[in-house]
């Protein structure tokens, strides 16, 4: 056996920084204290205060901005790794893998939806409608985006939905790079976005799940198109 390492002064400072992250007495978007301010806090030298903020922007949940200082960027590391990955990830892997997680978020949705929840879909679904009208790209995006993270919201599966907000960047990619957007044309011609509402405002999870992946297949062949 080997001799076990005592933990460093640094990984402590870490876990301490992590756990305001956790506990959301450090927000996304908030900067954190001073270098000076940490060091007086936590009662430790300023170059463990340094190491130890230099290691949680590594980790993607900090960013240092200079000349204006620290804020937390993210609140889950394992995230921030998930969507470093995806960004590096071939487009057919991640809709084979969105695939299983859609057709398990539209499911759960058909089953659990509330009218609060069918009224922000369909919400969604009138701004991507305006949005093509208006050629708006930016605005579409966001409206597509909201509609799917707010499918798996609506399953009730809290890691689901954590997973797939890690999607977020990789369904940005998706939709803005469909040149038919560009000439004012909704990538889905089929309408499954609509037939995938309608399945969970019915409570049918089958129809849903199907809808689901049929947005994905309409995704593929927008992709088979542009190689």
């Amino acid at each position: 056996m080997q001799q076990v390492q005592r933990r460093s002064l640094v990984d402590t400072v870490v876990d301490e920084m992590k756990r305001e992250i956790a506990t959301g007495n450090w927000q996304v978007g908030d900067r954190i204290p001073s270098e000076a301010e940490l060091t007086a806090q936590l009662g430790v030298s300023r170059p463990s205060v340094r190491e130890a903020v230099r290691s949680l922007v590594q980790l993607g949940l900090l960013e240092t901005r200079q000349g204006d200082g620290t804020y937390v960027v993210a609140t889950d590391a394992t995230q921030v790794a998930l969507r470093r990955a995806l960004h590096t990830a071939d487009r057919r892997e991640v809709i084979l893998v969105r695939k299983a997680l859609d057709a398990l978020a539209a499911g759960a949705a058909a089953e659990q939806r509330s009218d609060a929840d069918l009224e922000f879909l369909a919400a969604q679904l009138r701004a991507r409608s305006a949005a093509i009208r208006d050629g708006d790209v930016a605005t579409f995006t966001d409206a597509d985006v909201a509609f799917h993270l707010g499918v798996a919201r609506i399953s009730g599966n809290r890691l689901l939905s954590d997973i797939y907000a890690s999607f977020d960047h990789s369904l940005r990619e998706s939709i803005t790079d469909a040149s038919c957007l560009a000439r004012g044309d909704d990538p889905d011609r089929a309408d499954q976005h609509e037939t995938l509402y309608q399945a969970i405002a019915a409570g049918d999870p089958e129809a849903a799940r199907n809808a689901a992946l049929g947005v994905l297949d309409q995704q593929e062949r927008l992709l088979d198109a542009s190689e």
